[in-house]
């Protein structure tokens, strides 16, 4: 007797097999090549610091590691409820300024500093939540970047407080280190915060919770006749996402050890998230990382070639422009679409296989009706 996984194989091979047999035979299959990659990634990030050659391309890694925590955190928002924000560069700001605040002026020690910064963005995320989730589309995209204008200008002007333009300067957290193993500490807290932000993502993506923010994102108006809590959800979200951002921006804080209003409230940071999401794919659980990866590179290539000018922003637009017209979905879903078409042998079209059902159903009524009739045939005959 064969085994099951003969079974299940001949029943992915066999002609006649309905797609339906088949996708599931493939979906192990499927699993066990997500796994792999999953374990390569990760493989590949941890093996980063020992493979970079020199304190600058360790630092050029943390750089790219915080635009993917940045993005995954947007990703939230923008990937499960199709809200497009440009302010999230405004939550970073806040979380590295608080952290650095409660460091230098209420004597916190760094990383406590860190989680409260980042509890006390997520608790502002809810009046701004209340004030921005209530209003759409293009309104929405104003309203995020407006809040970026207005942090910009409190935070530069509150120089008693905040440094102003001169900069506020966040103490070392581990003072003892030498440059180069402080770059290869925060490597490893922005991979681990990074690996918590893309597991929040994972399981909010198969939860109940996570298919009414699909209904959100596919058609609002449907999705709160059907009864789901909209407003509600919307803001759940957006708080979590302000959450990660702000945790975030805090631990570039304590990295950098120097904050800039200018720098810190920037809608470029805004812009630069919104772009990793959309070219790695908004709906795809790594679309962020691999953005990060992509636009992190050229946005750190493009400042060593034209950072004294301004082209490093027109290359950046140029390849915004190139992701919307050639990649509207980003490039994992462009990829898989690809290694579908090339390694997945075509399949029949609903009508096809309905019809092909159907005459092999007539052909079988046909030979059972023949069969009937020789039967009553044979008894005929043998009848005196």
């Amino acid at each position: 007797m064969p085994s099951a996984s003969e079974q299940t194989t001949a029943a992915a091979t066999t002609p006649g097999a309905t797609p339906a047999a088949t996708a599931s035979a493939r979906r192990p299959v499927g699993r066990i090549v997500q796994v792999a990659l999953v374990l390569v990634l990760a493989a590949g990030v941890l093996s980063f610091p020992s493979l970079a050659p020199n304190p600058y391309i360790l630092s050029a890694g943390i750089v790219v590691l915080n635009y993917a925590v940045l993005s995954t955190s947007w990703n939230f928002v923008g990937g499960f409820t199709g809200y497009i924000s440009l302010g999230h560069g405004a939550l970073a700001g806040l979380g590295a300024y608080g952290t650095a605040l409660l460091v230098t002026k209420a004597g916190l020690p760094s990383f406590v500093a860190l989680v409260a910064a980042a509890l006390l963005v997520a608790a502002l995320a809810v009046p701004i939540g209340f004030a921005a989730l209530r209003v759409r589309g293009a309104s929405f995209v104003i309203v995020s970047i407006a809040l970026v204008l207005i942090l910009l200008l409190v935070f530069q002007s509150w120089a008693s407080l905040t440094g102003g333009s001169r900069g506020l300067v966040v103490p070392r957290p581990f003072p003892g280190l030498l440059r180069p193993e402080h770059h290869r500490v925060f490597y490893f807290l922005f991979a681990a915060l990074l690996g918590l932000a893309l597991l929040a993502w994972w399981l909010i993506d198969r939860s109940r919770f996570g298919l009414g923010l699909k209904a959100i994102r596919e058609d609002e108006d449907k999705a709160e006749a059907l009864g789901t809590p909209t407003f509600a959800y919307k803001l759940v979200v957006f708080v979590v996402s302000a959450g990660f951002t702000g945790l975030a921006g805090g631990l570039y804080a304590l990295w950098f050890g120097d904050l800039d209003p200018v720098f810190q409230f920037s809608i470029l940071t805004g812009s630069y998230m919104v772009l990793m999401a959309l070219l790695g794919g908004v709906r795809n659980l790594f679309g962020p990382l691999v953005g990060a990866l992509v636009v992190g590179v050229a946005l750190e290539y493009f400042k060593v070639e034209f950072g004294d000018t301004q082209l490093h922003l027109v290359a950046t637009g140029l390849l915004l422009a190139l992701v919307v017209l050639f990649m509207p979905d980003g490039v994992l879903p462009a990829i898989g679409g690809l290694l579908n078409r090339l390694f997945r042998p075509a399949q029949s079209s609903i009508r096809e296989v309905t019809a092909a059902e159907l005459r092999d159903q007539r052909a079988a009524e046909a030979q059972e009706r023949e069969s009937v009739d020789a039967t009553s045939a044979g008894r005929g005959e043998g009848t005196p």
